[in-house]
């Protein structure tokens, strides 16, 4: 039987998820913009959160957290590296996204049905659906992009606290295997930090690529300050 299990980011929460649609404020909003929008943001919506998995006690949807995964079973797999007091991550805005799209829809009926009956009027209301649509529409992109940005920039802290407990260097493997990432993603937030001075990728003599901290690798080495 699948088992839904999971640890909560944001509330603490350790147990069963529920689905999306199951939180009757998601239901409300559902029914909402369906309504504004002749059905087609709703669908959209629908579409897009019907397959995902909530907190229910908070409402957080946990598919785009790595720290929400099954806590490993006792002696089996890898250990957590947690980032303790960080700020949940902002909002990815698809419901701005879905609500701008619906918005350009029904500008674009409205336009076309008032340039064929030659009412300016509809053209004119259609035209500034259409602003407000593409407004939000962009806005959502916004906000997507600020929440890559906000988990990008968690999975850097929580790379530096492995390179910590490691001694200061790390393999692509090693940061997939302990952060329960794929080897891609792993790669990626690497690389990202891949500044060449306070991280930078060597290659070691068999030919196995890994990223150095020098500034945890040496941290033993450096001196208590500037003596006199």
């Amino acid at each position: 039987m699948h088992s839904n299990v999971r640890r909560c980011p944001r509330c603490g929460y350790q147990g069963d998820g529920i689905p999306y649609f199951k939180r009757s404020s998601h239901i409300a909003l559902l029914i909402g913009v369906s309504l504004f929008t002749y059905g087609l943001a709703g669908l959209g919506y629908w579409l897009f959160r019907r397959n995902r998995v909530i907190c229910p006690n908070c409402g957080l949807a946990w598919h785009m957290y790595p720290e929400a995964l099954p806590p490993p079973k006792e002696g089996k797999g890898p250990v957590p590296i947690t980032t303790e007091n960080l700020p949940p991550l902002p909002r990815g805005g698809l419901l701005r996204r879905l609500f701008g799209v619906g918005l350009i829809v029904v500008a674009t009926i409205m336009v076309v049905a008032g340039i064929v009956e030659a009412e300016l009027a509809a053209v004119g209301v259609g035209s500034v659906i259409g602003a407000t649509g593409t407004g939000s529409f962009w806005w959502g992109l916004k906000g997507l992009n600020d929440r890559r940005k906000a988990l990008m920039q968690r999975l850097q802290q929580k790379v530096l606290r492995l390179a910590t407990h490691k001694g200061g260097t790390l393999t692509v493997t090693e940061v997939a295997s302990e952060l329960n990432l794929s080897l891609p993603a792993a790669e990626k937030v690497l690389v990202s930090m891949d500044d060449g001075f306070r991280v930078r990728s060597e290659i070691s003599k068999d030919g196995v690529l890994y990223y150095e901290f020098p500034e945890v690798l040496h941290r033993g080495e450096l001196g208590s300050g500037s003596e006199e």
